[in-house]
């Protein structure tokens, strides 16, 4: 049985990063295919089907042998269309099946990007690809076929793969549940799932991801007012709806320390979880918070590393992502507001159930309002967090050999803030299944933010990677030892 020469393997992932990935991928970072949540007219506008076009041209083009591609648009139960998937079929041997997954929507602009730096243009800058999109997530569907394609190369044998890639990830990924049902008999029942929308705590060594958070988002809204009124005339009589707001979220929320103080907000941290917590810190050091560009003199919340890594990964957050009903300075006038509203993105530990979490935060918001004001709390997304299962002893071996032979370091067991719903709905569809969860968020990579980049090295790396972890599954029979 041929066994995968990784020198000639980096060789080959290499040329096809520089020759061909790249300049798809820059191509890519100028369509503004923004996630629905983000642009209501994204089907009329044309760009998601950009984008899908763009990578499904490239994706027919790989000389894999037998590759299916199909790209599937169903539409909801109104007539209306669903974000479309690229879906692809790669014959292999054995009766072994691999899922890898990904997505090509992408989160909006956003403010502050540097000067020269753009989210719709693509600027190289040494080692680091800059752009919307580009690390979160456009790179999966070209390093999951380079991947296959490098063993192919070698002939090297490989279980049959299946790759999907959506585009509604970044609005929660409800058009995918449908996907998949309708999708079910093509994709089979993997016995590994390969996600590549994840994280890695630095750019040299192969990080897995054990564990998401849920996410809770919502708007927390407090009126006091039918219209507004003299600042003068009214304040000091009605109180002010921000005031409202504010004595609101220190119901869920110490403002002093950021713990969430809600108890059903909380769970029993897993002693692996402490376990791998303790191992990062040690890893990343003061890297654990070093890596978010803090004002100067700012500090993180607390000075434990261990602790950072679980209140990242592990415990509950409260984040006010948006406001509405407040003016902007150049266009504010001495008015008592009639209401403020809070786009609230709540974060919750991996194993709790996030529907009964945001039912319980809505009834403490809206208990008992100040003064008699009208307060809502209305929230659209209540996604589940995830754990992984137990992981094989073909597969850590797998992820270990993967990252010495490419990263030349140990691999590294991490969990991630941020949410990716498909795990969830993967982890309870195939209880069986093996996941490897990894990605290129490094440091700095600022995913959603301005100023997002690619780490070009890591990214080609991690192809190799996952070739590497291909060729184990295989060799391993999809469940056995290696």
């Amino acid at each position: 049985m041929n066994q995968l020469n990784m020198t000639a393997a980096l060789s080959f992932v290499e040329a096809a990063w520089e020759g061909s990935i790249l300049p798809a991928l820059k191509q890519y970072i100028t369509i503004p295919n923004k996630s629905p949540a983000f642009d209501a007219q994204w089907n009329q506008r044309g760009h998601m089907d950009r984008a899908v076009k763009l990578i499904a041209s490239w994706c027919q083009e790989r000389p894999i042998p037998g590759l299916k591609l199909e790209v599937v648009q169903l539409h909801n139960e109104r007539g209306e269309p669903r974000t479309p998937v690229i879906f692809m079929e790669i014959p292999g041997v054995g009766a072994e099946t691999v899922l890898l997954y990904g997505h090509l929507d992408k989160q909006p602009e956003m403010v502050g990007w540097q000067d020269g730096l753009d989210p719709w243009q693509p600027v190289q800058r040494g080692e680091k690809l800059y752009g919307r999109g580009g690390a979160d997530d456009g790179y999966a569907a070209f390093a999951s076929l380079a991947a296959i394609e490098a063993l192919v190369a070698q002939g090297v044998p490989h279980a049959r793969c299946v790759v999907l890639i959506e585009a509604c990830e970044e609005s929660g990924s409800y058009d995918l549940p449908a996907y998949v049902d309708h999708l079910a008999k093509q994709i089979g029942t993997p016995s590994l799932v390969v996600c590549l929308d994840s994280g890695c705590g630095n750019y040299e060594q192969l990080w897995g991801t054990t564990s998401l958070r849920g996410l809770i988002g919502g708007d927390l809204c407090v009126e006091v007012l039918n219209e507004g009124v003299h600042s003068g005339d009214a304040s000091g009589i009605v109180p002010s709806s921000f005031r409202i707001l504010r004595q609101l979220l220190s119901r869920i929320e110490d403002e002093q320390t950021g713990t969430v103080i809600c108890k059903d907000l909380h769970v029993e941290i897993p002693t692996d979880r402490l376990a791998q917590a303790r191992v990062v810190a040690e890893v990343l050091d003061h890297e654990v918070h070093t890596k978010f560009p803090f004002v100067a003199g700012m500090r993180p919340v607390q000075d434990d590393l261990v602790e950072l890594v679980l209140n990242r990964t592990w415990r509950p957050t409260v984040s006010i992502v948006g406001m509405d009903g407040i003016p902007s300075t150049q266009a504010a006038g001495n008015v008592l507001r009639p209401r403020t509203v809070a786009r609230l993105s709540v974060r919750v530990p991996p194993t709790l159930p996030a529907d009964a979490a945001a039912e319980r935060l809505k009834q403490i918001l809206e208990a008992d309002p100040p003064y008699g004001a009208r307060v809502t709390f209305t929230y659209g997304k209540a996604g589940t967090g995830w754990n992984a299962p137990a992981m094989a002893p073909w597969l850590e071996q797998a992820v270990h050999r993967a990252s010495q032979t490419t990263f030349g370091k140990p691999a590294v067991y991490n969990g991630e803030g941020g949410s990716i719903p498909f795990m969830g709905m993967l982890g309870q569809k195939f209880p069986q299944a093996q996941f490897l969860i990894t990605g290129v968020l490094g440091p700095g990579s600022n995913a959603h933010g301005p100023n997002e980049f690619l780490h070009i090295p890591t990214a080609k790396k991690l192809t190799a990677a996952i070739a590497s972890v291909l060729a184990d599954h295989h060799r391993a029979g999809g469940s056995g030892t290696s």
